[in-house]
């Protein structure tokens, strides 16, 4: 009874030729030229996989990060170039973290402080004149807008108040981020994020019921 092999590029024997039997089995000379050839191509076997999860993870969760990031900035153009950048960060990082998700809001977080500490206060001042001039060059909609937008500038003058952890916590809530994602990013153990949810809306309620309809 005979078995056959096939070793790539090795002389003196072809593929598909049969081994006598009690010929010693070729294992070291075949296994040593697959593990030479695994190493010239694994970089490239792993570029493509990252590249594919990369995509796919843009194309999943970009909206959903701008959206977070315009939330917490009340600028949307600020919140694109946040959440694009920390996008470019991890595609240049060439590896995907354990919680890739957690990871881009973890980075864009920090992307914003450091553009806030930058500008100040001239971001609020920014994002309130951008709002009076949007809304003062078209003709009036109706009171069911104005009273629209006098809700929006109240919910983004009390989210302004309560501490900047309860913001986070509540804002990547609302754009579904799950305990986990969120206790990663935000450094925090999951089990008590729920708690804290909880806090964070009472704090959000206390600032509103404290405040008064003009932000």
């Amino acid at each position: 009874m005979s078995r056959t092999t096939r070793l790539p590029g090795s002389p003196g024997r072809r593929a598909g030729e049969s081994v006598p039997r009690g010929t010693p089995p070729a294992t070291d000379a075949g296994d040593e030229a697959m593990r030479v050839q695994e190493s010239v191509v694994a970089p490239h076997a792993t570029e493509a996989p990252f590249h594919d999860r990369f995509v796919t993870l843009f194309d999943v969760h970009f909206e959903r990060l701008f959206r977070y990031l315009d939330r917490l900035s009340g600028e949307p153009d600020l919140a694109a170039d946040l959440a694009q950048e920390a996008f470019v960060r991890l595609y240049r990082r060439g590896a995907m973290p354990d919680s890739p998700t957690a990871w881009l809001v973890s980075v864009s977080m920090n992307l914003f402080r450091n553009a806030r500490s930058k500008r100040g206060r001239r971001t609020g001042l920014l994002t309130v004149a951008r709002g009076e001039a949007a809304h003062s060059d078209p003709p009036p909609s109706g009171e069911d807008e104005a009273a629209a937008e006098a809700t929006r500038r109240r919910v983004r003058a009390t989210m302004d108040r309560i501490p900047e952890r309860d913001r986070h916590l509540l804002l990547l809530r609302a754009e579904g981020y799950s305990y986990r994602e969120i206790a990663t990013a935000l450094d925090l153990h999951e089990g008590s994020v729920g708690t804290l949810l909880a806090r964070a809306r009472k704090s959000f309620r206390a600032s509103w019921e404290g405040s008064t309809d003009a932000p």
